[in-house]
């Protein structure tokens, strides 16, 4: 059979709380993606959905058939990931000009 185990009980007085006292951690609390970079995912992302959705229904509302605005639907969609990766490029591209900077202004 089982055996039964009792939990041990704690009292207020050995749980630690916190005190004024004591020296704040030196913890980085930054987010490990910048804002900006999420900021453009969402803006991107919210635009590989309605930039093909709109297109496709542009195109037939314009009396093109159903193959004609898919095909549509689809280059736009491309464009879209196109210039996510474009922008993406010259983002990483202008963090590491700056990263050379800094180790450029440190060595001297």
């Amino acid at each position: 059979m089982a055996t039964r185990r009792i939990a041990e009980k704690s009292s207020p007085r050995d749980v630690a709380t916190p005190s004024g006292s004591e020296k704040p951690s030196d913890s980085d609390v930054t987010p490990a993606v910048p804002t900006n970079v999420i900021m453009k995912l969402l803006g991107f992302s919210v635009a590989m959905v309605v930039v093909p959705i709109g297109s496709y229904f542009v195109m037939v509302d314009f009396g093109a058939s159903a193959t004609v605005g898919g095909i549509v639907a689809a280059v736009m969609a491309n464009v879209v990931l196109v210039a996510y990766i474009y922008v993406a490029w010259k983002d990483d591209q202008a963090e590491r000009e700056a990263d050379a900077k800094q180790k450029a202004k440190k060595a001297q």
